[in-house]
């Protein structure tokens, strides 16, 4: 089993910028694809960014250019930076951690970030 645990949201500007961050417990963090999801109010969760055990990146197409995804194996953490925050970006965020070669698919509790002035 592997907890996430989700950090950084909250309230900013659009065009302002946030980090999240999702450390997750036990030892076989590196093997591991992350990825960042979001669900906004009355609407289906989406991908927004993930990264292989490769460090191979994907991001959906209204977050290319101002979002960064990255991973610290070190510290067992995924990152995203989130630049020229749109309202449209508003969302519940969410980490999850797949393995899919033993089955293994955990998400986070969840993070909010808000864009609004």
């Amino acid at each position: 089993q592997v907890q996430l645990v989700e950090s950084g949201g909250g309230l900013v500007q659009p065009g302002g910028s946030l980090r999240l961050s999702c450390t997750a417990s036990g030892s076989l963090f590196r093997f591991y694809k992350m990825g960042w999801y979001r669900q906004a109010p009355g609407k289906q969760r989406e991908s927004v960014a993930t990264i292989s055990s490769l460090r191979n990146t994907n991001y959906t197409d209204s977050v290319k250019g101002r979002f960064t995804i990255s991973r610290d194996n070190a510290k067992n953490t995924v990152y995203l930076q989130m630049d020229s925050l749109k309202p449209e970006d508003t969302a519940v965020y969410y980490c999850n951690a797949r393995r899919p070669s033993v089955g293994a698919d955990y998400w986070g509790q969840g993070t909010q970030v808000t864009v609004s002035s």
